[in-house]
């Protein structure tokens, strides 16, 4: 008697699942394929979506949204107060020169607003740059 042949199974369990999944990103990504309706988690997580929102009375009011940084030095203690340690980090997220965020820094180390922790990493000594209590009431004030 002839064992029957059950290898299409894993055909279908290890290539066509994946595939199904994959090829309608791919083919989203590329804008190729039908644009219908968006899906139920599209709409739910769209950035316009409020479950408190109300009908409109015809009396509308813009949300303010906090003001940025006016100096950038303020910049960079924003981003310190929002747990970037590391100098390429400050930099990248801010756009501020190296020069001027070195003076940045230096000025905010020597105001007390900052301070300067040397760690011992993976692959050497790393430096950490900490908001203190005081530049942390001075950016939120």
């Amino acid at each position: 008697m002839a064992d029957p042949n059950f290898s299409w199974i894993y055909l279908v369990i290890f290539l066509a699942i994946p595939l199904a999944r994959i090829i309608p990103r791919i083919l989203a990504k590329r804008g190729i394929g039908i644009k219908s309706s968006q899906t139920i988690k599209e709409r739910q997580y769209s950035p316009g979506f409020d479950n408190d929102t109300q009908p409109s009375t015809g009396n509308f009011e813009p949300k303010t949204e906090p003001s940025k940084p006016q100096t950038k030095s303020m910049l960079v203690l924003g981003e310190l107060n929002r747990g970037t340690k590391y100098f390429e980090t400050i930099q990248k997220n801010t756009g501020v020169e190296n020069r001027e965020l070195e003076s940045i820094l230096e000025d905010l180390e020597n105001n007390g607003m900052l301070k300067v922790r040397q760690k011992q990493g993976l692959f050497g000594m790393k430096t950490e740059l900490l908001p203190t209590e005081k530049g942390v009431k001075e950016y939120y004030s």
